[in-house]
């Protein structure tokens, strides 16, 4: 049975060990969201997938510093260098607004939606905005390494020279500097600048009409896009620390930049384990709003769309992604979406009947006992291998397989011991709600007071009587009443349960 964590280490391909820097404790560095828009149902994945991360490694013991930054400046359309809007100031100009109110509307909008999916804040979000002196001096300090230059007051990193190093450039992404050469536009305003096409901006004079500036030794102007991750993740997580994560998209040229851009300015790695979430996907194909093939996560919520039958609950979004590994794409369908709330229902109601489950005495069983143990031992493990979600959910749906026998009498009560169904509650409280941060809203309304529980058993007990008194008029007005609030009753040996479709 595997014990020890391992992750799947982009940097190098393959699957490695965990071992953080300091025992017990961990940096962790999450690129965040360019806050010029909504955010998008690919981020919310993303957003989700280190949640869930961030998450396990607090539940192993570890001391976590999650960093995860808003980008509210220097992020160019098209993520070029020069000669392009900045995206925060472009909108800022169309709608006739401070560029700080276009990054407050939309950061609120963000930090809304994290905790519509219950995802925990990060320990520091720090903004672009506000790190402007360390970026400025990261620039100094690439320039004073030999690996930054100054044409006309923007300052250029020179990848050709740093490829030349030991250190290299391309390795995390696999591509090479001809690859960033045609990432280049050959319109650019001042592309001429530059010593070599694939050299990158990490200072940018500002033309009159920009409106996000800033002064430096080199000009009146902005930082690169690449910069503010470089100089952030050291300021609170030091030159080397342990993880750095984002989408795969961010691979090159971010990433890799970033990498070069800390090589430059203190001669070491940023991080040593970089993890990457995949893309998610929609009816087979790339999201895309030019030809209709997306969707907003309101519209998900609402139902709101011609690409989904109905609204889906947060929570059945979140556990729908947790079917998918974080490294895999993620295929958004309705049928998909349909078959999650399905299973999301069946695992809180699960999880229900087990919590309600008392220990009985006799003779127990003991190979039933061991196979309840090796199974949660096997949730555990498959976290350990590189969080991996989906299989850890199977194994905890095989134990609402033995959970809903002993509830059915199949399995006797007396045949698990008090030690191990105590085990078996804990464990699924764990994982449901501290790894995987699901919520139960199959009572939805309830607001954690007992009220709607109250007031559903109330009507049950009425139901009961009437069918007692075989006044079967009032038992089949309540059964389809709430039938149009989509609440079913479950009937059973030890009584009725109600769960909201």
């Amino acid at each position: 049975m595997q014990n020890e964590l391992v992750v799947y280490n982009s940097l190098n391909r393959k699957k490695e060990t965990f071992t953080p820097l300091e025992e017990g404790y961990i940096g962790m560095y999450v690129c965040g969201p360019t806050v010029y828009s909504d955010v998008h149902l690919g981020n919310c994945r993303t957003f989700t997938s280190f949640d869930v991360i961030y998450r396990y490694l607090l539940y192993q013991g570890y001391k976590v510093r999650y960093v995860r930054n808003i980008t509210d400046v220097g992020h160019l359309e098209g993520d070029t260098d020069i000669g392009a809007e900045d995206k925060i100031s472009k909108k800022a100009r169309l709608e006739r607004l401070e560029p700080m109110e276009v990054v407050q509307r939309y950061t609120n909008g963000f930090h809304d939606m994290m905790r519509i999916f219950n995802n925990h804040s990060p320990s520091i979000e720090p903004r672009a905005t506000q790190h402007i002196i360390e970026q400025i001096e990261m620039v100094q300090a690439i320039i004073d390494n030999g690996l930054g230059y100054v044409k006309n007051g923007s300052v250029y990193f020179n990848t050709v020279k740093f490829a030349k190093s030991n250190a290299g450039y391309g390795k995390l992404s696999g591509r090479i500097i001809e690859d960033l050469v045609a990432e280049s536009r050959d319109d650019l305003k001042h592309q001429d600048e530059k010593n070599h096409p694939s050299d990158f901006a990490i200072w940018i004079k500002a033309d009159p009409s920009h409106i996000m500036r800033w002064n430096s030794p080199w000009s009146e102007g902005f930082p690169g896009w690449h910069l503010e991750c470089s100089a952030m993740s050291t300021k609170y997580l030091g030159k080397t620390f342990d993880i750095h994560g984002g989408g795969n998209d961010l691979k090159f040229p971010h990433h890799e930049n970033e990498i070069a851009q800390n090589h430059g300015a203190c001669g070491c790695a940023p991080a040593r384990y970089w993890l990457h979430t995949n893309m998610l996907l929609m009816n087979g194909k790339k999201m895309s709003k030019s030809d209709g093939n997306s969707i907003t996560p309101e519209e998900l919520f609402t139902g709101d769309s011609p690409h989904v039958s109905k609204g889906y609950s947060p929570m059945v979004i979140r556990f729908f992604m947790l079917q998918s590994h974080y490294r895999s794409t993620l295929d958004l369908t309705d049928d998909a979406l349909l078959a999650a709330e399905k299973g999301y229902r069946r695992l809180m109601e699960g999880n229900q009947i087990l919590q309600k489950l008392d220990g009985a005495t006799g003779s127990t069983d003991a190979s039933l006992d061991q196979e309840i143990r090796a199974a949660i031992a096997g949730c555990v493990a498959d976290m350990n291998d590189d969080f991996n979600s989906p299989k850890a959910l199977a194994g905890l749906f095989e134990l609402v397989s033995k959970v809903n026998s002993l509830k059915a009498g199949h399995i006797a009560m007396s045949e698990i011991s008090a030690e191990t169904l105590d085990a078996l509650k804990q464990h699924f409280s764990d994982f449901i709600y501290t790894i995987f941060g699901l919520k139960d809203d199959t009572h939805a309304g309830d607001n954690g007071n007992g009220t709607m529980d109250g007031l559903m058993q109330l009507i049950i007990d009425i139901r009961q009587n009437a069918r007692a008194t075989k006044d079967w008029g009032t038992s089949d007005k309540i059964r389809d009443s709430l039938k149009a609030l989509n609440i079913v009753l479950k009937d059973g040996k030890d009584g009725t349960n109600w769960v909201k479709e």
